[in-house]
């Protein structure tokens, strides 16, 4: 049985180029400590587990980075496709029937998330890992997906999850638990007080969005 794929959204880890939101508040340098230390601890253990295969899509194209730090030797890496986020998420998961695709900079990503998602394909053709702000951190796709997952998404707002749940009309989608992104200093600080995760939802019926 071929192992599902799992793909790992990166940017090169360099200086004034990484979080910048989350720099304008603690700084570049402390801003890049917190992405490389972030890309790291999510990164390797998720690229280790053999339950599926990892992909390590990059940007930008050709910057030098010593990505051994942080995945595993081995690691498959893949230069992220052009265009915007959506485009680029799009591209990068068309070739695989069935794919699980997430961003290396949510700290509370684990293995047990992407399982979470594995599993939920089974009886899903889509799952989203739901963030606070109303985007999401992951997003996996069976077979039976809309030729333009991510048409229309207004990016970087409250709308962002609501929007692409739109393009999945008539399809079966189920929800992770909510974690919170980090971006902003204001997101580090509240890192500490989050309440408890809500449990996964049951996919939706066909026709709209879960509720």
């Amino acid at each position: 049985m071929t192992r599902p794929t799992v793909i790992l959204f990166a940017r090169a880890p360099r200086l004034g180029a990484v979080k910048r939101r989350l720099a304008r508040g603690i700084g570049d340098r402390a801003a890049l400590r917190f992405y490389a230390g972030t890309l790291a601890a999510v990164a390797r253990p998720i690229a280790r587990d053999a339950r599926w295969r990892t992909l390590l899509a990059t940007t930008p194209r050709g910057a030098r980075a010593d990505w051994a730090r942080f995945a595993p030797r081995g690691t498959r890496r893949v230069a992220q496709p052009l265009g915007d986020l959506g485009a680029r998420m799009a591209g990068a998961m068309r070739a695989h029937p069935v794919a699980v695709l997430a961003g290396t900079d949510v700290p509370d990503l684990r293995p047990s998330d992407i399982a979470a998602a594995i599993r939920a394909l089974g009886r899903a053709d889509a799952v989203f890992g739901p963030a606070e702000d109303g985007g999401y951190w992951l997003v996996g796709m069976g077979p039976r997906r809309p030729a333009r997952p991510f048409a229309g998404v207004r990016w970087s707002t409250r709308h962002a999850l609501a929007d692409t749940l739109r393009n999945f009309a008539g399809r079966r989608v189920a929800l992770l638990r909510v974690l919170r992104d980090v971006d902003t200093a204001e997101d580090l600080r509240a890192r500490a007080t989050l309440p408890p995760p809500r449990p996964p939802c049951e996919p939706s019926a066909p026709g709209g969005p879960p509720p």
